[in-house]
């Protein structure tokens, strides 16, 4: 038995347009409707995943075509969605932007490609008339592998401005104009860096919600949406194996989740579920110890300078964090779980406070952004991912920088080799001592489905 299934993407034509925005409103709104939403996001993006998890009421998955493969997208996209009504996809960025500035790689595109799904196209059209219909049109030629299914025209005027709009796109005989969503008509969502802040209940609640979908819906008819969704060519979902959880390892695997730290790939903490691992989150901020009978540590990216100090008060759990690391247990630590392994976290207004200090240095916050963008990552020795030469994906986002070298002292060692796409040469990261292995990098371990096997193997141990 198998079924088709409706899905859609929202694209934008640049960064910035309210993709999101327009995304939320429309999940809330199906919702309301009954419907079962399954949602993903284009790209490495942490922050959009948990505005359109608490919008559908499901988990939501990132979708990238660098760090994973067409295959492993393909697979995801069914196993998740099995059970919804619709699929909806939000893009990144503009609808061509990804890994490199000569093909579709890791863009939106590439994966509204891969599953043959329509695209909706978001314009900001403040100060823009027939202007769009060129805008459109480019987009609509750019690709042939790619052809809209409709415009929604973000930050709109008056109702004669949208008149205009679709006036000029149907004299040119371009995809339609599925609506106008006039300016300060959908909630504000605040942000920070480059993106939103993390969604909870105080900055997304229902009443929000429940604003955003009436605030599309009065101006976009829902069933504009549920036609182009419903006229994706047929996709055929294969039903559901039953999933067994391997016996292989028995393992307790505690991973740091709460305001500070909550970075996590939803399919990887799904890839060590389905090994048999036993995930037990806790809370460095609003618990003093850690999970009894852990096996290992999983401390994972978020914003652990924004609770420098209610972490560095926390003296109990970091004590039991580096007592943990001394009895050899194995402690893995991407990004925001590298800074609280430091000896402590310097604030942009010079404040220091202390962490675990594991790792012989401070870390230090920047005005600036440091680094952004994917990383190749070969392992120059065995560590906890695999042996010498293997070889995995990643993304990298952060405004801090080490304050100093951890490998001068001895005990540590560089087990990284690292590229960077959009720098030339290569960096020794990846610092490692014992069983503790912390890097900036945040690795999707579908680029190498092995690893999983080779850090449980080791956790095991």
């Amino acid at each position: 038995m198998s079924r088709s299934l409706p899905r859609l993407v929202i694209a934008g034509t640049h960064s910035g347009v309210g993709k999101t925005s327009i995304t939320l409103a429309l999940v809330a709104a199906l919702k309301k409707r009954g419907l079962k939403v399954q949602t993903f996001k284009v790209g490495p993006d942490f922050l959009d995943p948990t505005y359109l998890a608490l919008a559908s009421g499901r988990p939501c998955y990132n979708l990238d075509g660098w760090m994973t493969s067409k295959e492993y997208v393909r697979e995801l996209f069914d196993r998740v969605s099995w059970d919804a009504d619709l699929a909806l996809i939000e893009g990144v960025m503009g609808l061509f932007d990804g890994a490199d500035p000569t093909n579709s790689e890791s863009s939106t595109a590439e994966i509204a490609h891969w599953l043959n799904a329509p695209v909706v196209l978001v314009a900001n059209v403040h100060g823009q008339a027939r202007s769009l219909a060129a805008l459109v049109k480019g987009f609509n030629e750019f690709d042939p592998d790619i052809k809209l299914a409709g415009i929604i025209a973000n930050q709109s005027g008056s109702s004669q401005h949208g008149n205009w709009l679709k006036t000029s796109l149907e004299a040119a005989s371009l995809p339609p104009l599925l609506g106008a969503v006039s300016r300060g008509s959908l909630p504000d969502l605040a942000s920070r860096h480059l993106g939103l802040v993390t969604a909870d209940r105080k900055n997304l609640s229902p009443k929000t919600l429940d604003h955003s979908a009436q605030g599309l819906e009065s101006q976009i008819p829902l069933e504009a949406f549920l036609e182009k969704a419903r006229s994706a060519p047929s996709w055929e979902l294969p039903e559901p194996r039953v999933e067994e959880i391997s016996n292989t390892w028995k393992l307790s695997l505690g991973y740091a989740y709460d305001q500070a730290f909550h970075f996590y790939y939803q399919d990887n903490l799904e890839a060590l579920r389905r090994r048999g691992a036993d995930l037990i989150p806790f809370s460095m901020l609003d618990n003093p110890h850690l999970p009894r009978r852990l096996d290992a540590l999983y401390l994972g990216g978020g914003y652990p300078e924004e609770y420098a100090r209610e972490l560095g008060e926390n003296q109990t759990i970091l004590q039991e964090i580096r007592e943990f690391a001394e009895q050899g247990k194995p402690i893995y630590a991407e990004c925001g779980g590298l800074m609280i392994l430091t000896q402590g976290i310097e604030t942009l207004d010079n404040q220091r406070y202390p962490m675990v200090g594991l790792l012989p240095v401070w870390t230090r916050m920047l005005p600036r952004l440091k680094s952004l963008g994917y990383v190749q990552v070969r392992l120059i020795r065995s560590s906890l991912w695999g042996d010498k030469g293997d070889e995995l994906r990643g993304h990298e986002f952060h405004y801090s920088e080490l304050m100093g070298n951890p490998c001068d002292q001895r005990a540590w060692q560089p087990v990284y080799e690292i590229t960077k796409r959009r720098r030339k040469g290569i960096i020794l990261e990846g610092f490692q001592s014992g069983q503790v292995l912390a890097s900036y990098a945040h690795l999707h371990w579908a680029s190498r489905p092995k690893a999983v096997e080779a850090f449980l193997e080791n956790c095991a141990r």
